[in-house]
């Protein structure tokens, strides 16, 4: 068997639990010199993403990675993998030096990261490196540990977030959020699964879509978070609520294609044959995250009657993302305020405030300041526009807010905020009644007077190009306060 790269090991200084070596997701072997001598590859075929060599040996010395390893096999055994799960080429630190041209950022940042884990791994054999090539590395890594001090602020800036993680928002947002909800020992959850599952989830967003990507997944992760500590929420949400809400947060627009479901439809999309035209993005983003959750076995310690019942509450808040289900959802919200009779004692009635959360955190982007918000419209117009050029390309009916020759992002944004947004936000307003609710209302309000003025500026000129506005005085802004 070849292996592409000798991997460093970490002696531990006490025997290695049976459970820990047979883990999924960990790579283990004895410290005999025999370090890969497995006798059938049949063996390593029974698991995906782990490989283990003589667990029986209590004193081995292990290495626990992430993800799978690429093992090429000379018999010809070739180990499953899913097609979106990350990996690390470890050639490409043989090879770096002979490679000309410069490798891809994909591969870039898994180095970095792997130089990153070579020199901790140094730092606890006592052995420190020659030459530090990662000082802006860490240096990074200080001031997204200072950012997520404030994960609660409104202010966020999630693309800072994302760069100072070096593309790794979501992970490390999920990961500290669950961690401050104490969902971790709750739930007694892996900390193997649950790292593997958020590679995954991250993994199955199509980076390259402008705005339906994982910046946008932690961004209303977020935002989930913020509404979760309002006074009422933080009172009533129970462990399990707060858990569900944020599952469905992260995977909410898992797998998005970039396209929305009308051109699913008219092109005849296999997905749109399967949810028989009906939420179909939302159920596929559901059945994706089910997916991902079975094949990690993040709750494969729970009982089935109970993880069933996760599913199908995960799927109850993500189909609720659905825009064309806007106002049924939004019409049963206001009846019961309307009737006062909205009780977070009620599963029920949590698990609806828990669809409206999400729903707000969904389209919070016109609720932000204007810097950010500037930035996400300028994202999903760039979105909308491409599948407009696809259409157009094959000869299909451009599809409403798409055809970049008639829209305009201004136009688009002033619609968006009118129609869809305003009257969320007013009903949540009405629901949380604080300063948080007040406070985007308030950045609405702003942000849309600012694209109108976007909008006369282009009307006045006669041109297309994009006016600069300046950012509204946040002074008239009330100021929450929500900070973990």
């Amino acid at each position: 068997m070849e292996v592409c790269y000798q991997l460093p090991v970490l002696p531990l200084d006490r025997p290695v639990p049976k459970h820990v070596l047979n883990r999924r997701g960990a790579i283990s072997f004895s410290s005999s010199s025999a370090l890969f001598g497995c006798a059938s590859p049949r063996q390593l075929k029974q698991r995906r993403g782990a490989i283990s060599y003589d667990s029986s040996d209590q004193t081995a010395l292990y290495i626990r990675m992430l993800g799978d390893v690429r093992v090429r096999s000379r018999t010809g055994f070739e180990p499953e993998r899913r097609g979106s799960h990350p990996y690390i080429d470890f050639r490409i630190l043989h090879s770096l030096s002979e490679t000309e041209g410069s490798v891809s950022a994909r591969n870039a940042r898994r180095l970095l990261s792997f130089q990153r884990y070579l020199r901790s791994s140094r730092f606890f054999r006592g052995n420190s490196p020659q030459n530090s090539y990662c000082v802006l590395d860490d240096d990074y890594n200080g001031q997204a540990k200072c950012m997520l001090e404030k994960v609660g602020s409104w202010n966020f800036d999630i693309f800072l977030f994302d760069r100072l993680t070096n593309g790794n928002s979501l992970i490390k947002l999920v990961f500290h959020v669950f961690n401050t909800y104490g969902l971790i020992e709750h739930f007694r959850l892996d900390m193997i699964k649950l790292h593997r599952f958020l590679v995954l989830i991250q993994e199955d967003y199509h980076s390259q879509n402008p705005y339906h990507n994982a910046v946008h997944a932690a961004d209303v992760t977020q935002a989930m978070h913020c509404f979760l500590q309002e006074s009422k929420l933080a009172r009533s949400m129970t462990q399990w609520d707060v858990l569900l809400g944020l599952l469905a947060a992260a995977t909410h627009d898992l797998d998005h294609p970039g396209v929305n479901q009308p051109f699913l439809i008219k092109t005849k999309h296999y997905l749109a044959t399967l949810y028989k035209n009906t939420s179909v993005l939302e159920n596929h983003h559901w059945r994706s995250a089910v997916g991902i959750l079975r094949e990690t076995g993040l709750f494969s310690h729970l009982g089935t009657t109970q993880r069933q019942e996760m599913e199908r509450q995960l799927g109850s808040l993500i189909l609720a993302t659905d825009i064309s289900r806007q106002n049924e959802y939004l019409s049963q919200f206001r009846e019961h305020l309307d009737n006062e009779d909205l009780s977070l004692e009620n599963s029920a009635h949590r698990h609806l405030v828990l669809q409206m959360a999400l729903k707000c955190a969904d389209v919070c982007n016109p609720c932000r300041t204007w810097e950010l918000s500037k930035q996400w419209s300028e994202k999903i117009t760039e979105e909308f526009f491409h599948q407009g050029d696809i259409e157009r390309k094959h000869k299909l009916a451009i599809s409403p807010l798409c055809d970049r020759d008639r829209e305009n992002i201004a136009s688009i944004q002033i619609g968006f905020i009118t129609f869809l947004v305003e009257p969320l936000f007013v009903e949540w307003a009405r629901f949380a009644d604080t300063r948080l609710s007040q406070t985007m209302l308030c950045h609405l309000g702003l942000n849309k007077a600012s694209w109108k003025g976007v909008l006369q500026g282009q009307l006045d000129s006669g041109s297309e190009t994009d006016t600069v506005v300046e950012e509204p005085d946040s002074q008239c802004l009330p100021q929450e306060s929500h900070k973990v």
